[in-house]
């Protein structure tokens, strides 16, 4: 296939941001995105929006898109799967965002062969600062691979890991950022309760998270090595790390990927 255009099948909350992302973002013509989504309004408002094609049905756009991008609930996918099945071009590549829904059994579906993407991002990509992990089928070559992580890009990082290390994925990565707001939530109420204003609590909390954040992203060292250079001895710091260290802070955490990562495996289909 020799056109690149591109084929959006949801149009819901991470439909969108890869519609936006691509277009608003990342350059692309938005007169070679195609959208569809069941819900004709949210699809038109999106399409109106980005200026893209709103598609009336499936075989209006998926014969003539290099890229198909399937954005649908993973209990949605195989019907939409058996129904795109008769449209499936040679060098077409279906990306999936659905949970759980393994690359083989997208391929079963379809064809043997088909070349396909599974892709695992979370809600920071609505804003064009996700964590997207990426693995891919047998059929899609290197180059393809980039491509696909080029039209990702302005969502925000990539990262390549091997499928069988997808419901890790969705345990850390994908489930990551609702860890990170009980956090900031948590921390917020307990500004409140040695008396600072909410507001205040709220405003001092989010910077010290943004600030660690940037930190870690800018420097080599370990992440233990930046919070020892703020525990003095018999310190506030200490005191309080002490106090989570008792609670169990650190297992409860890993408690808490590990059985999001289980959850995965149970949902996973194929």
């Amino acid at each position: 296939m020799e056109n690149n255009n591109i084929g959006l099948i949801g149009c819901g909350a991470m439909g969108s941001a890869l519609a936006r992302g691509m277009i608003s973002r990342g350059g692309i013509d938005p007169a070679s995105v195609y959208l569809y989504d069941l819900n004709e309004a949210r699809k038109k408002q999106l399409a109106s929006e980005v200026n893209a094609n709103s598609a009336e049905s499936l075989d209006e756009f998926i014969p003539h898109c290099r890229f198909i991008f399937l954005a649908v609930k993973p209990q949605d996918t195989e019907g939409l799967l058996y129904a795109i099945k008769p449209m499936v071009q040679d060098g077409q590549i279906y990306a999936s965002i659905a949970a759980g829904i393994t690359i083989n059994y997208i391929e079963s579906c379809l064809y043997s062969g088909t070349k396909v993407v599974r892709l695992m991002p979370n809600t920071p990509c609505l804003i064009g600062e996700g964590a997207i992990v990426i693995s891919t089928g047998d059929a899609v070559t290197e180059d393809e691979c980039r491509e696909v992580e080029k039209l990702l890009e302005p969502l925000g990082m990539t990262i390549r890991l091997p499928e069988n290390l997808m419901d890790a994925a969705t345990g850390l990565s994908g489930t990551g950022p609702a860890y990170v707001y009980l956090f900031i939530e948590t921390m917020i109420d307990a500004g409140v309760s040695v008396g600072i204003r909410r507001d205040v609590s709220s405003k001092l909390v989010i910077q010290n998270v943004i600030g660690a954040a940037k930190m870690l992203d800018s420097n080599v060292q370990h992440p233990a090595e930046l919070r020892n250079i703020v525990t003095s001895p018999a310190g506030t710091t200490s005191s309080a790390m002490l106090i989570l260290e008792e609670n169990g802070f650190r297992s409860c955490l890993i408690k808490a990927v590990r059985e999001a990562t289980k959850r995965s495996e149970e949902l996973r289909m194929g």
